[in-house]
């Protein structure tokens, strides 16, 4: 066993090495879970066993969602596996339980009315953000692909959108100083880098613009400088209070989208791959909920076939 050191101190070692194979977002995130919610509980730790861990799982449940607290816990392990390849820990394997899931919460989609509402404002009140929010209820773009979206990344003569980058806010951890930084980065995942077809509206709409505009711009702006995701997001909300419509998250956006696709009875795969998902399994799990009349339908399918 090498000589030993803190939690924190290797966790500040294995940023190190990280910074060589992840984004700076994806390090920003990573230094933001360590600093708010790991050092606290095992920073001064020089050696971490599974009763800390599954109480610091049961204590964090209590004020985030499942989802948060099984992204802290990825990280941990992840320092944790790195403090034991370089021997300041000992191997411990952990068999941490978490409560049984309850019902899982319903995405938040537009109603149909009410996304015509809000289609027939942005189509009749022409501006530049108003653009982006018909294009996000036209391609299911995330707000940040959509906010780092120039006029180069329309494509007339394949008539699609490239999505191959995304903006996006993040925090610096400097010696215990924090700051915020805007950036533009490459997607997330591969699968998020994508050409998305445009609607015969929307390629309508765009052939004049394309032939005056700056293609270096963005679109949003229609200037050099791109508008940020939380300005956007805001702008948005006002929109729909404007419009009266129920304010919903902007990503519900995107959900509305993908919902209409699958209400049309687009296949699952290609919706996948519009969306940028990195398995269809992820699609199937948020948009397709069979009600009881197709379950009904489906039995009575199977008993007819076999007679």
């Amino acid at each position: 066993m090498a000589e030993k050191k803190t939690f924190r101190q290797i966790a500040e070692l294995w940023k190190t090495d990280k910074v060589k194979f992840v984004k700076l977002s994806t390090i920003s995130a990573y230094s933001l879970i360590l600093e708010n919610h790991l050092f606290p509980t095992f920073g001064e730790k020089t050696s971490i066993v599974e009763k800390d861990v599954q109480e610091f799982v049961i204590t964090k449940l209590q004020t985030l969602s499942r989802k948060t607290v099984q992204d802290l816990l990825i990280v941990l392990k992840m320092v944790y596996r790195y403090g034991v390849k370089l021997h300041f820990f000992a191997h411990e394997e952990w068999d941490i339980k978490f409560p049984t899931v309850q019902d899982k919460q319903e995405v938040e989609v537009l109603t149909i009315a009410n996304q015509k509402r809000l289609l027939d404002h942005v189509r009749e009140n022409f501006t530049f953000r108003n653009l982006g929010i018909l294009l996000c209820l036209s391609t299911g773009m995330r707000i940040g692909e959509v906010c780092a979206l120039t006029w180069q990344d329309i494509d007339l003569a394949k008539r699609v959108v490239k999505v191959s980058k995304t903006i996006e806010r993040i925090y610096i951890v400097d010696g215990g100083q924090r700051h915020t930084e805007m950036i533009v980065s490459t997607p997330k995942t591969q699968n998020s880098r994508r050409e998305i077809p445009l609607s015969p509206e929307l390629y309508k709409l765009l052939v004049p613009l394309m032939k005056v505009v700056n293609r270096s711009f963005y679109i949003l702006t229609n200037d050099r400088q791109p508008t940020e995701p939380r300005t956007y997001r805001n702008y948005y909300t006002r929109l729909l209070r404007q419009l009266d419509i129920p304010v919903i998250k902007f990503h519900g956006l995107r959900h509305s989208f993908a919902t209409r696709c699958i209400e049309s009875h687009c296949d699952y795969k290609t919706v996948s791959v519009i969306l940028g998902h990195a398995n269809i399994g992820t699609t199937l799990d948020l948009y397709v909920h069979p009600n009881l009349e197709q379950k009904q339908k489906c039995i009575n399918r199977m008993f007819k076939s076999l007679r």
